[in-house]
């Protein structure tokens, strides 16, 4: 079996109040990672991330993180972190909170300069290096967070919505940071309400939580094979004889356009809608678009835990609608 970077059991946080965050929360991750952790305001997600980091006490947890216990200090060395909405002092450069923030993890002071001026080359704030942090947007600080979490060199990386108020060229280029991590060989643990982006950055595992429990989780491939399908526009109506095919699933367009019909193929062999075009081609049948599908993110995370509120529990994979890409 493959390492385990973070190997986590039956982890339990109950606030006062009795306001309870985590219900016996399990994860594991392996070395080389991308992990994502999904799930609505108040799942859970940042409590979990924050008794990783020790900055909350769990009310009962075991299991370890790189090898060894959770809060182990000389662990923590090796662990690069990047809350929500993290705040800088003001007065200092973009230059000086990595020497300051490197200097705090135990970095000498020869290594973290050129590690300094790699990482803000890395995440495209050179430019800005000496100006004020007060000076700074959003995206701006948060490019500057996501260098921080990495002047340590760490082989674990959490990150709590590192995109959070960055422009779509900025979220690209922290999607590019997160893809060179994963090619060194270092795990990260992102958790984001973006699910777009998590489904852009090509996370190897997913874990959806809702009400202090993980309700999902697999990879993206895993959780949404059986949601594979291929969609067919055609110009006109649906002929008699496909509506008569259980095979065949007649829906509207994506857009409701007029004059349009679409029909469903669930698979994922090419194979299987040669027959189906081959008969709508003889029927002298306009095809508009042939498109490979499956649920996107936002689809099975809406599956999981918007119909698990309603009472209306799908199946794993079952269509849902038009929408997600291949």
């Amino acid at each position: 079996m493959p390492e385990a970077v973070i190997d986590i059991h039956d982890v339990h946080k109950t606030y006062r109040r009795r306001i309870k965050a985590l219900r016996g929360v399990s994860v594991r991750v392996e070395r080389g990672q991308i992990v994502g952790l999904l799930g609505p305001n108040g799942a859970g997600k940042s409590t979990l991330v924050k008794i990783l980091m020790t900055v909350v006490r769990p009310s009962r947890a075991s299991g370890t993180v790189l090898g060894h216990a959770v809060g182990h200090k000389p662990t923590l060395r090796r662990v690069g972190y990047l809350p929500e909405h993290h705040r800088f002092p003001p007065y200092l450069t973009g230059g000086q909170v990595l020497d300051f923030y490197a200097a705090l993890a135990g970095v000498d002071r020869s290594t973290r300069r050129v590690r300094a001026a790699e990482l803000l080359e890395i995440v495209g704030m050179t430019e800005w290096k000496d100006t004020c942090i007060s000076e700074y947007s959003k995206g701006m600080m948060q490019r500057v967070g996501l260098a921080q979490s990495l002047v340590n060199d760490p082989d674990l990386v959490l990150l709590d919505e590192p995109t959070d108020g960055v422009d779509p060229i900025g979220r690209r280029d922290i999607r590019d940071v997160l893809n060179r991590m994963r090619e060194d060989g270092k795990t990260v643990l992102l958790n984001s309400h973006l699910l777009s982006e998590l489904e852009l950055v090509g996370c190897d595992h997913v874990l959806i939580m809702h009400q202090g429990q993980i309700r999902v989780e697999g990879s993206i491939d895993e959780l949404t094979h059986d949601s594979r399908r291929y969609e067919l526009v055609i110009v006109g109506d649906v002929p008699d004889w496909a509506n008569a095919q259980p095979e065949i699933d007649v829906r509207p367009t994506a857009m409701n356009e007029p004059g349009m019909s679409m029909l469903v193929v669930s698979g994922t062999e090419a194979s299987s809608i040669q027959p189906l075009i081959d008969r709508l081609r003889a029927d002298a049948r306009t095809i508009v678009r042939v498109q490979a599908r499956r649920d996107s993110l936002e689809e099975l995370f809406m599956r999981s835990v918007i119909n698990r509120e309603t009472g209306q529990v799908d199946a794993p994979g079952a269509y849902t609608g038009n929408g997600g890409g291949a």
